[in-house]
């Protein structure tokens, strides 16, 4: 992957920098973006230290203007664009349908959805006119089965799937490939505080993942980078699953 330049949305830390790392390991050119400088700065200065090219782009996804400026600033340094992990998102607290909020159910719709269709519509332009690319949005398990108490996440990450299904047929024939992921549980920041001191509730964390670990950040990295390289040329509109066996029962 030397010399081709790819976007990490949500790269500031767990998966999104696990990525990030995996592709300046590889010879790519990484555009960390997100909303957090600081951590953003970090994950530059890490992929600085093994040799690789990187830049920080603060980024709403949620804001047209500043995914479209995303896209536009990584093409005035680099000159283009080969690969997307479309990786930002949002997990809203637990609640039932009757006692989730419109406003909430759409903060969690603007990140997650939304999000991922303005990166889109601004990444594949830039791909198309390089002669083509690999996209790969971040969904998750919840997008292939029910949960409950999660009824806004799961349904924004079913929207995930299919924005990407869409998405592929309408621009394989341009040399755009478009693929998801769909991770369990990945030992996050996020999953740390979560848990914390809970053990019962990591107990039952475990207990939903047949090989016996929760996931970690490098094992979904892998996959996404597979996704994006020439050895998944043949793979179009594809949810690939990354689970520990989570969705086998």
């Amino acid at each position: 992957m030397n010399d081709k330049v790819v976007i990490i949305t949500g790269s500031t830390s767990g998966i999104g920098k696990a990525t990030a790392l995996a592709f300046a390991k590889r010879g790519a050119k990484v555009v960390i973006s997100g909303r957090r400088e600081e951590e953003g700065i970090q994950v530059v200065n890490e992929i600085h230290s093994i040799g690789a090219e990187a830049i920080f782009i603060k980024t709403d996804v949620t804001s047209e203007d500043s995914a479209k400026a995303l896209v536009f600033q990584t093409l005035e340094t680099f000159g283009h664009l080969d690969y997307a992990f479309n990786n930002a998102g949002f997990m809203p607290p637990q609640a039932t349908i009757s006692e989730q909020s419109l406003i909430g159910f759409k903060d969690v719709f603007n990140v997650n959805v939304y999000g991922v269709f303005l990166s889109m519509k601004y990444e594949i332009p830039a791909m198309v006119k390089n002669g083509g690319g690999a996209i790969v949005n971040n969904s998750s398990v919840a997008g292939i089965i029910g949960m409950t108490g999660m009824c806004s996440y799961v349904a924004s990450k079913h929207a995930v799937i299919g924005l990407t299904r869409s998405s592929a047929l309408e621009w394989v024939q341009y040399g755009v490939r478009i693929n998801a992921v769909c991770p369990a549980v990945i030992q996050t920041d996020l999953y740390d505080r979560f848990v914390s001191d809970n053990e019962s509730a990591r107990d039952y964390l475990l207990s939903l993942h047949p090989i016996g670990r929760i996931g970690q950040p490098p094992e979904v990295a892998e996959a996404v980078v597979w996704l994006c390289s020439d050895q998944a040329s043949f793979v179009i509109g594809h949810a690939m699953i990354v689970d520990g066996g989570f969705t086998v029962f």
